[in-house]
């Protein structure tokens, strides 16, 4: 299945995605801290929204009902914050809708981690600006489950397998460098 075989090959850029995104969170003391966590996942998820649009909808039929960049830009002004002096966010390349899956597989993974960085915020005293994180709820599963299937059933040949690992591999380092953009841009704020 491709969705185990885009597990596998993206581990190591998961990780390192991963490793960036809990720095940031040990680094939250307040809301505005927050805020531009918050900007960080905005910025990207726009990007890779648009990168996708052509290609998504006719293959992923509940795509409009999924989580998506609004969702952020709300919590973000329900935290006080406005999404402007955004980092700079590149999309992957994507020509197709084997490659707008597997560009989505990792923001719809970020969704199902969701949960666990409400967790890790709320001990840290962050009391509001979930509606994202949150994710999808009791239906976090079947929405999984539903949009695995339709990954699993798109590609036609090697090719397209390959083509979406490296699509994939590709939206988690550009979501990484999405992070290190944001400590410069906070560091020249700063200087």
């Amino acid at each position: 299945m491709l969705s185990a075989k885009i597990k596998e090959a993206t581990k190591v850029g998961h990780q390192e995605t991963e490793k960036k995104v809990v720095l940031r969170i040990k680094g939250i003391s307040n809301d505005a801290d927050y805020v531009e966590l918050l900007k960080c996942f905005y910025t990207y998820f726009k990007a890779v929204e648009k990168a996708i649009a052509p290609y998504i909808e006719t293959v992923l039929p509940d795509y409009r009902e999924r989580r998506n960049s609004s969702y952020i830009k709300a919590d973000i002004e329900a935290l006080g914050g406005a999404a402007d002096e955004l980092p700079v966010a590149i999309a992957p390349e994507v020509n197709d809708a084997v490659q707008a899956m597997a560009a989505l597989y990792v923001l719809e993974g970020s969704i199902m981690g969701g949960p666990y960085i409400v967790q890790m915020l709320q001990k840290k005293g962050i009391e509001k600006g979930f509606s994202f994180f949150s994710g999808y709820g009791a239906e976090s599963g079947q929405k999984w489950g539903s949009f695995t299937a339709v990954l699993n059933a798109l590609p036609e040949n090697e090719l397209d397998k390959v083509k979406a690992i490296d699509t994939a591999n590709e939206t988690f380092c550009r979501f990484g460098d999405v992070f290190d953009g944001a400590d410069l841009l906070a560091s020249s704020r700063l200087g």
